[in-house]
């Protein structure tokens, strides 16, 4: 069974016509409307959820925010009780991260790579095989197919113009007007 990410993207405004002076959180997107893949090295990367690239998360099992957005907190009560692994994190948090920062440990899945046309290797997926040897960069062949143990980086895991790049695209936006600390991404996970 697969698991999906859901939340959003919430920001505390300083100035605007949502400020309505209390400093309370607003809902201000939809994630579902921003990343709809399912990325597990980037769930283990950002939250812990499916780690087998064996990241240290940057903001694992958090909870939701004691103040969180109505809105949001509706949303994830309509997951219960399918949605766990709450959590969040600042912009100012991600704005901070160590995109080269590598995983702990070597992936725990194989890379697969096959023949590409021009006679290079092209990555076709990963495996739970069970590998020759667990040591950072083992690779050979099995039936036509290149297996190579990987030490993944953060960047490998969340690309910077990959999928997640319009979410970090609104929240950076969001961050120009009313600052890193004033704006946070809240998810949780279904399976």
């Amino acid at each position: 069974m697969g698991v999906d990410i859901h939340g959003f993207v919430e920001c505390r405004v300083t100035r605007g016509t949502l400020d309505d002076g209390t400093g309370r959180w607003h809902a201000a997107m939809d994630l579902d409307l921003l990343y709809g893949g399912r990325s597990y090295d980037a769930f283990g990367c950002l939250f812990g959820v499916r780690n087998h690239a064996c990241f240290r998360p940057l903001a694992a099992d958090r909870g939701l925010p004691a103040d969180v957005s109505p809105r949001t907190r509706r949303a994830h009560e309509q997951w219960a009780p399918d949605g766990h692994s709450q959590s969040w994190i600042s912009w100012a948090e991600l704005a901070a991260v160590d995109w080269d920062e590598p995983a702990e440990a070597v992936d725990e899945r194989v890379h697969e790579y096959t023949r590409a046309p021009d006679g290079g290797w092209v990555r076709t997926g990963k495996s739970f095989r069970a590998p020759h040897t667990r040591s950072e960069g083992a690779e050979w062949v099995e039936d036509g197919t290149l297996l190579r143990v990987v030490r993944l980086a953060r960047r490998d895991a969340v690309p910077q113009d990959g999928e997640w790049a319009p979410v970090w695209q609104v929240m950076g936006a969001l961050a120009d007007v009313h600052g890193a600390a004033n704006v946070r991404l809240v998810v949780w996970f279904e399976s």
